[in-house]
Parts: structure tokens; C-alpha cells; sequence
């Protein structure tokens, strides 16, 4: 088996089933596909099962989280590879074939990202070389192998024997994190981070939180920041993280509040108000 390719659902069921069928039936690859539907309300299961009756489907009764429901499945791989792929993106033909070229070409590499398109073709970040609040940080980043921080978790294809080592997600990162959590410790084990620039998806991004009102999405990310904070940086660290955000926090506050009376999307502005009092908030409380 070459590749078995793990999706997390939740109400995505439309998306879910483009995801699907982008995936190549014949390619020359060996491949399983599991989907983990996170107790959707929107007829996932039964539209999934009617229409890739071979797919290894889960149906988990309660929302798990990202983390937790692909390490569901992960005693069940039989791929060399393992790819961790988001529901709301479909595959560009030949990326599954460019990933497995790469990975088997590329030993020091443990995991790797693709290009991460926009629905329009544009490009979407898709690297990163540096982690939240890195730049406060010092001897925590020396020893870490490769340049290359973390990739979007949209598309990571991973050494499955690796991931199981690493016995695969934090579940403590609910849903945000968790991408950046596991490539950090794949290169705490001496493995790079790669990106494969000639493989592609293309990704639609935060369709699963389309009920969610942006300043409690932005408070969930900043909990998985912190949590980050926490696993990965010493306290002198975290101190130096708090005190640069909260500076910037009242700056932002006080600039929005001087353009309030010339800002004609007023929910914009007061979500981006609440964001910044959520920032300083989280700053100043003991998490």
C-alpha cells in the first residue's frame, strides 16, 4: 500500500463528495481512503456511503476535533505514507503521484505540504518558517531540523511509521495548532519539513466554521496559540510573547477607535475590536 489518505468531516457534506471524486480512481497508486465524520448534521454519513461505498467510513457521534479524529483511524494505515487531507480542497491531477515521488526521493523529509490554491487559481500561504511568537523565542527553535517551520494542514502527507512514533496529533488542539504542534516534533526527531511545489490542491478554507461568528473563531485560534505557547516555549518565552501582544493589542484598540467614526462596515470593526480585546485578555490571564 502506498498512500492511505485520512478526511475529517463536519457539515461539509458537498464539499466532502468533490473531495472524493477528485481523488484518482487508477494512477498507479496503491491507495485506502477513511473519512471521520465528526457527528455532522447535515446527512453526511448517508450521502458519503451511497456514493463511495469503498471508502472506510466513521461515524463518530460527538465532534472529536481535528486532531483526534484522524488519529481515529491511524492504527489502521497500511499506506507507507499517510495524508492528512481537508475535506473542503480537491486534488490536482498527478499530486498524489508527485507526493509519493517526493517523499520516497526525499529521506530527511518527515512530512510535506503542496501548493494550496485559492478557488481562483491564486496562491494561498502555503509555508511557513517560523511558528507563532518565534521571534521572542531563543534557544527553544536551536536543533530543529530543516528550515521550514510548518506547512497548511490542507494537504500534509507524512512517513506513516513516523506518525505512529509520534503517535500522531496532539488531542489537546482541538481544531487549530495542531498542524504546527506536529511538525514541531517531527523535527525535534531530526526530520525536515518538506514542500512539494509541483503538486497542488485546491482549497476553499474555514468551511466548517460557517456558523461561527469571527471573533470566536479568532478566540479558539488564540487558545491553540497559547497551548502551543505552553508545550513548546519556557516561561521567561511566554512572558516576552504576552507582553509584545498586549502592547500591540492597545495600539490596534486605540488606532480602530480613533477611525470609528469613518468606518462604514461597522460589524468588521467591532469584530476586530473584539479581537484585540480578546488578545488582551488571554494576555493578561494565566493561560
Amino acid at each position: 500500500m502506498d498512500i492511505s489518505i485520512i478526511i475529517v468531516s463536519y457539515n461539509t457534506v458537498n464539499l466532502t463528495l468533490e473531495c472524493l471524486a477528485s481523488i484518482p480512481a487508477s494512477d498507479g497508486l496503491e491507495k485506502e481512503i477513511f473519512v471521520v465524520d465528526n457527528s455532522s448534521t447535515d446527512n453526511s454519513v448517508a450521502m458519503i456511503a451511497e456514493r463511495f461505498p469503498r471508502v472506510t467510513l466513521i461515524a463518530n457521534k460527538e465532534n472529536r476535533g481535528f486532531g483526534a479524529a484522524n488519529n481515529q483511524v491511524l492504527p489502521h494505515c497500511r499506506g507507507r505514507y499517510v495524508l492528512f487531507l481537508n475535506p473542503d480542497t480537491t486534488i490536482v491531477p498527478e499530486t498524489l503521484q508527485k507526493a509519493v515521488f517526493y517523499m520516497d526521493e526525499n529521506l530527511h523529509i518527515g512530512l510535506a505540504g503542496a501548493r494550496i490554491l485559492n478557488p481562483d487559481g491564486s496562491l494561498q500561504p502555503s509555508v511557513s518558517y517560523k511558528y507563532p511568537g518565534e521571534k521572542c523565542a531563543g534557544k527553544e527553535i536551536t536543533g530543529l531540523a530543516g528550515k521550514i517551520a510548518c506547512v497548511m494542514g490542507a494537504f500534509m502527507i507524512a512517513r506513516n511509521e513516523l506518525i505512529r512514533e509520534l503517535k500522531g496529533f496532539d488531542e489537546d488542539f482541538f481544531l487549530y495548532g495542531e498542524d504546527q504542534d506536529l511538525a514541531w516534533r517531527i523535527r525535534e526527531k531530526g526530520f525536515s519539513i518538506g514542500y512539494i511545489e509541483d503538486a497542488s490542491v485546491f482549497h476553499w478554507g474555514g468551511q466548517s466554521e460557517t456558523g461561527t461568528t469571527p471573533a470566536a473563531v479568532f478566540e479558539k485560534k488564540l487558545k491553540s496559540e497559547y497551548l502551543f505557547y505552553r508545550k513548546h516555549y519556557s516561561a521567561q518565552t511566554i512572558a516576552r510573547i504576552k507582553r509584545a501582544q498586549i502592547i500591540k493589542a492597545y495600539y490596534r484598540l486605540a488606532t480602530l477607535k480613533l477611525l470609528s467614526p469613518f468606518i462604514r462596515n461597522k460589524d468588521n470593526h467591532k469584530n476586530k475590536m473584539d479581537c484585540y480585546r480578546l488578545v488582551c485578555i488571554m494576555a493578561k490571564s494565566s493561560i
